[in-house]
This record gives structure tokens, sequence and C-alpha cells, in this order.
């Protein structure tokens, strides 16, 4: 059993969607961070998105969504995406599934094999001090990630 989770659609294809044991608790509900994940990335102005569980006092856990915007949603509504993206979860999945913040970002950390190092994220979503970056592709990336964080901590 490897932990990752798949699906056949109706072509016969097999889409990997993630890892199963990657879970979030947000007020006693688990949802899975693939699902919140594939909603984002429905969205039109969404390219990439990675989800992570943050420390909550009310909920538990609260989910912080890494995005990457389309070239072609970049500039069209910056100050507000983050709330519309917000919404389009909810209205997608559940209400439960909002994400607490939603932190556009111009690339996410990953190794030179294309893994998402989701530790990092979580680092930054629970304010800590980055671990160990040498395994990224590009570990700059997670400057520009600790700005954005930053800058949408300042406008809160």
């Amino acid at each position: 059993f490897t932990g990752d989770g798949a699906r056949k659609d109706e072509d016969g294809y097999f889409w990997l969607m993630g890892r199963i044991d990657d879970v979030i608790n947000v007020s006693g509900h688990r949802m899975g961070t693939a699902e919140v994940e594939s909603a984002l990335v429905s969205h039109p102005a969404v390219a990439e998105a990675a989800v992570v569980g943050a420390s909550d006092e009310m909920t538990g856990q609260g989910i912080v969504a890494f995005v990457i915007l389309r070239a072609s949603a970049s500039a069209n509504a910056p100050d507000t995406i983050g709330e519309q993206l917000r919404a389009y979860v909810a209205a997608e999945i559940s209400p439960i599934a909002k994400p607490r913040q939603v932190l556009i970002v111009p690339e996410l950390p990953k190794t030179r094999s294309g893994k998402i190092m989701r530790r990092l994220l979580r680092d930054v979503a629970e304010h800590r001090s980055l671990g160990d970056v040498t395994t990224l592709a590009d570990p700059s990336v997670m400057a520009l990630i600790g700005e954005g964080l930053s800058a949408s901590d300042a406008s809160e």
C-alpha cells in the first residue's frame, strides 16, 4: 500500500489524486487536501494550488491555500481574488472546506523531481522557521512565499 489515491475517469484514464493520509481536521470534519486543491484548480483563474492545515484555536486546524494564478488572471482584481477563491471552494465542496487564508504565490516549493514540499508550506502557514531547504529546485521561492504571507497578514 503506497498511501496514494487515484480515480479512474469515464474514459478509462487513471488520475493520481495525491496522498490519502494528507488530511486536515477542521472542526471535527476530516477532508483530504487533494479535494480542496482540486476545487481550487477547477477555478478558471488558478493554474496550480497546494493546501496545508495550520493550527487554529477555534477549529483545531484551518486550511491555508497557496495558489499560483494563470497569467490571464493575474491582473484581474488582485485584491479580491483570495476572497473569490474562498467563496468558490465553499460553493464547490462545503462552507467547512473554505480556506482560512489564500496566499497568491509566484511558485510552489518543489524538489528537483517536481514534488511539492508541503512541510515547508506548513512551516510558513504556522509562522515557524523553515527547515532544510537544500532539496528544493529553487530555494529562493521560500523567501517570495514568506513575503506574500507577511503582506497578507498586514492587510487583514
